[in-house]
């Protein structure tokens, strides 16, 4: 809930920032045609975002036939979510890293990097594909472009200010409206990343709820953060702007929470996520929940087949 409320928190005060600094420097009018601008841009984007994020990455699309462990994993974990089956891609990328893309949970794809398939075992490919399912179940891609959109309004708005002179409503004189040129979209970009750290805490909670056990994504969460920071992706370098959809930052990311970070620090996250599970038998959520794992949507032969491999079940 404490996300929740967050997210709105911070949505809200995003497009206070909005009427207020397009108020002053762009007037009604500058408002309205900077919102209509963003919105067209990002609508466009989030109507086409998960096939362009797709083909960037030259994801292939696997089915049951050609990876069957971990197109079961993500099918019983959709099951355990009331979700419709994700479309299942893999992106041949030794670093190891998953994101979900799509527009909402009817269209949702779940992309998972050959480096990250080759390095977990198949409790944490479940803990991260659980955290990429929370997400589509949460609508994070449908939060972050309304974000984007408002974001991008009042960097648009500023532009306007510097080139057409800006709004008579504007009681700050030039040396105002020049600071505020300046500073609104820095204010704007820090709330963004603030939301987006948000929607990653949520999705880890959902995430663990999804999988049955919060050890399993914590577990996972630490040989990401290893493995990303020792292993480049060329891709992600290549478009930083697509950083923030991976469960952990492609870009070599810090290890304490930042401003202009797109993901929280790694040892909160965990500690998060450890601290959800049962301790001594009296953590007020029943043990029995976290022993349940993700295998109900898949047969008994296929688990048993599944569990005997530990490293590597992804591949055939």
């Amino acid at each position: 809930m404490f996300n929740y409320v967050r997210t709105a928190l911070l949505l809200a005060a995003l497009t206070a920032l909005f009427m207020g600094i397009g108020f002053l420097l762009g007037g009604v009018g500058g408002m309205l045609i900077a919102l209509a601008v963003a919105a067209a841009m990002n609508l466009f984007a989030w109507w086409n975002s998960g096939d362009m994020v797709l083909r960037y990455y030259k994801a292939r699309e696997v089915t049951p036939d050609t990876h069957s462990g971990f197109y079961q994993v993500v099918e019983g974990l959709a099951a355990r979510a009331e979700l419709p089956m994700p479309r299942v891609y893999i992106i041949d990328n030794p670093q190891p890293n998953a994101f979900a893309t799509g527009r909402g949970p009817n269209n949702a794809a779940v992309a998972a990097t050959t480096g990250l398939l080759q390095s977990l075992n198949e409790h944490e490919v479940a803990g991260v594909m659980a955290h990429e399912l929370a997400h589509v179940r949460n609508r994070d891609t449908l939060i972050m472009t309304i974000t984007a959109t408002i974001a991008g309004a009042i960097g648009m708005i500023a532009n306007f200010a510097l080139f057409f002179g800006g709004s008579r409503n504007n009681p700050l004189g030039i040396i105002g409206a020049l600071a505020m040129m300046i500073l609104a979209p820095l204010a704007a970009s820090l709330v963004q990343l603030a939301i987006s750290r948000s929607r990653e805490y949520e999705a880890d909670r959902g995430g663990a709820e999804i999988c049955g056990n919060p050890h399993w994504l914590a577990d996972a969460l630490e040989k990401l953060h290893r493995g990303s920071a020792t292993i480049d992706n060329p891709a992600a370098e290549g478009n930083p702007a697509t950083a923030h959809m991976f469960i952990v930052n492609p870009l070599h990311a810090h290890t304490r929470d930042k401003l202009f970070s797109t993901h929280p620090s790694m040892a909160n996250r965990v500690e998060r996520l450890r601290a959800m599970a049962p301790q001594d038998g009296n953590s007020g959520v029943e043990s029995e929940r976290w022993e349940a794992g993700p295998w109900s949507g898949a047969g008994q032969d296929d688990v048993r087949q599944i569990r005997q491999r530990r490293h590597g079940p992804w591949e055939s």
